[in-house]
């Protein structure tokens, strides 16, 4: 595994949909290096491996992760001034729940969303 510095954003590398919306990191200036989670060593990284099964994790330069709408937020504040606007949005206390609300079922519909496949279905959040 090669080394990784600084803000990571993971993703599930055998999901279409999560592909996609990485995709996007160049579009959005996003500062960050995007790897597949199944590329690197989570545990190594202080990620759980269960909650990186239905949320992405962001890890920041200072090693802190965010996982979910918070680690979206946290991507989008490395990149331009529209991103970043909308990270700084994303991450206010105002739209706290309904931002973690849209990113569940997000993540729990990704399977039915452009660019998915039968590989983009998550475990059950139970546990």
């Amino acid at each position: 595994m090669a080394e990784v510095i600084g803000p990571v954003l993971l993703y599930d590398g055998d999901c279409g949909f999560c592909e996609k919306a990485v995709g996007l990191a160049p579009r959005l200036r996003l500062s960050v290096t995007v790897r597949a989670m199944q590329s690197v060593d989570l545990t190594g990284f202080g990620v759980d491996p269960k909650r990186a099964e239905r949320e992405v994790p962001f890890l920041a330069a200072d090693g802190e992760v965010f996982y979910g709408h918070r680690a979206i937020a946290a991507a989008l504040l490395t990149g331009g001034p529209g991103a970043r606007v909308v990270g700084r949005f994303l991450e206010s206390a105002l739209i706290e729940r309904p931002a973690a609300a849209v990113y569940r079922w997000t993540a729990r519909n990704r399977r039915s969303l452009p660019g998915s496949t039968y590989s983009c279905s998550i475990p059950s959040a139970e546990g």
